[in-house]
């Protein structure tokens, strides 16, 4: 048994079926095989391409050239091919089930997007190209751009942030170079709510800020006496999540705003649940002044996308002029990019990345937008709220939902109240979901709930797979408040590994391969 362990084996200790009274011989599930670590498979003296000899003139490496070997496995093709299919046989997938991580919107990708994402002229262009070139994919960006301030009633939007904290950073530098301008540079505080992203908090510090929490109320919502008696001439902004992160809307978001811009402090909001509300609510009209949007949360870009993800973030009037460069502009010349910081860009607190953004997110998303339409993606809110509801109806009889009053937005969220006396905890409730075929849903955030599980169905999902996933579900809680303890300690038992020691994994992590060394034989 390999032994390259990141707190557990990385091969299974025993084939998995012997809690079934049955062993493979091979260590394989049916159709699953068992796989060892691309390192573990040999090969290291063979390539599966043919190439010349490399030559280089002496000298030319100023004395780097390698003398020993690189240290990387040789495969064929075919090899390569099927460890990685063997290996993503053993993660979970969107296109495998439903996704149910609260927080985190994994919806499907449409494939419609992908394909357009491959058009030539959008997939084979370079960044330093010259902008007569690329005038249909500046354009693209144009029309993005134009939607995105359409549906959020804000007149400016940076599209160059790669992603929700990116975002997060360009907002609250667009604020600080806001607060500079105006001589009050002295406000050096941001108010953030008890249940955050955790990635809230850590921006604001990042800019130099000092973060002070604000209460939560009983029912998951922000405390308005307590940011209210926080405010003052000291505050720069307050980042409010909206819905929030225990999946409910803010209903004093409008007074929010109003007590901010009263104390001269701006509102930025977290965009990462825009999905739950897009062609619903727009956010300018709510009083916020900056917001980030995570593309593959709102509009079905991949996660990540295989490399940069997308954060747009749109602006207020007062922080338009603060925008970072890029951004586009055009008339009878065509369309072309602002990049430096002078003439109308000359307050421009300068740029968030070397280029002009992800090209890839912004095609798929704008192919979202208009396979929806303006009815479309009003659905899309609807149905991430219909669906989110549905779950929290069919469960709340055998879990206990952490605020039941009212409905909720696009997450159900549960504590872990009703498995007191059961001997079963959140995390071996998630474990023992993986027997039954389906990502945990996230756990033990937010924090503000005690060992809370939040759920996201997303909008994609259809009543039939979420009545499977809700059956399970039950059929879990069930047999947790039946005392089928052992079931839910050792899960998973029908993954390809057990259980792995989270406590040593984190405090000991291997993160380099080694060769394990040949056992020395007896005579030796």
């Amino acid at each position: 048994m390999s032994m390259n362990t990141v707190g557990r084996p990385t091969r299974p200790e025993a084939p998995n079926d012997s809690e079934a009274g049955f062993t493979s011989l091979s260590g394989g599930r049916g159709l699953l095989q068992d796989e060892p670590l691309i390192f573990e498979l040999g090969g290291w003296t063979k390539t599966g391409v043919d190439l010349p000899d490399a030559v280089a003139a002496d000298g030319a490496l100023a004395g780097l050239t390698r003398d020993e070997p690189i240290g990387l496995p040789g495969l064929s093709e075919p090899e390569a091919v099927r460890h990685y299919v063997r290996l993503s046989q053993k993660n979970h997938a969107i296109d495998l089930a439903l996704y149910p991580l609260g927080s985190c919107t994994m919806k499907h990708n449409p494939r419609l997007n992908e394909k357009m994402a491959r058009l030539p002229g959008l997939s084979d262009i370079h960044p330093l190209q010259p902008q007569s070139t690329v005038q249909g994919a500046i354009e693209l960006m144009d029309r993005l751009a134009h939607w995105l301030k359409t549906l959020t009633g804000m007149p400016a939007v940076a599209l160059s942030p790669k992603a929700g904290a990116h975002g997060e950073l360009c907002g609250l530098l667009a604020i600080r170079a806001a607060h500079e301008a105006a001589g009050n540079g002295h406000r050096k505080t941001v108010l953030a709510p008890t249940s955050a992203h955790g990635t809230n908090p850590a921006t604001a510090a990042f800019c130099g800020y000092t973060v002070v929490e604000i209460a939560q109320t009983d029912d998951g919502r922000v405390d308005l006496a307590d940011l209210e008696a926080k405010l003052g001439d000291h505050v720069a902004a307050i980042m409010v999540t909206n819905p929030n992160t225990c999946g409910l809307f803010e209903r004093d978001v409008v007074e929010i705003a109003r007590l901010t811009h009263a104390a001269g402090a701006y509102f930025y909001c977290d965009g990462a649940n825009f999905n739950a509300i897009v062609g619903r609510v727009r956010p300018g009209d709510l009083g916020v002044d900056a917001m980030h949007i995570n593309l593959h949360k709102t509009f079905s870009t991949p996660h990540g996308g295989g490399g940069p993800g997308a954060g747009p973030v749109v602006l207020s009037e007062a922080l338009a002029p603060f925008a970072p460069t890029p951004w586009v502009v055009h008339d009878e010349n065509g369309y072309k990019l602002v990049e430096e910081a002078e003439g109308v860009a000359a307050q421009a607190f300068g740029r968030m990345s070397a280029f002009h953004g992800q090209m890839g997110m912004y095609v798929r998303a704008y192919a979202y937008m208009l396979s929806h339409g303006a009815d479309g993606l009003k659905q899309v809110a609807e149905d991430a709220v219909l669906n989110a509801n549905y779950i929290k109806a069919r469960l709340s009889d055998l879990m206990s939902p952490a605020f039941p009053e009212g409905p909720c937005m696009h997450e159900a969220l549960f504590d872990d109240a009703w498995l007191e006396g059961t001997g079963v905890t959140t995390l071996d409730f998630a474990k023992a979901m993986i027997d039954e075929g389906f990502h945990p849903m996230t756990m033990y955030f937010p924090l503000v709930v005690h060992g809370a599980m939040l759920i996201e169905p997303t909008e994609t999902e259809s009543k039939a797979e979420l009545d499977r996933f809700v059956d399970a579900l039950r059929l879990l809680a069930e047999s947790a408040k039946a005392g089928a303890v052992e079931r839910f300690k050792n899960a998973p038992h029908l993954a390809p590994l057990k259980r792995l020691d989270e406590t040593l994994a984190a405090r000991k992590p291997k993160l380099k391969w080694k060769p394990v060394a040949p056992a020395p034989l007896a005579a030796e």
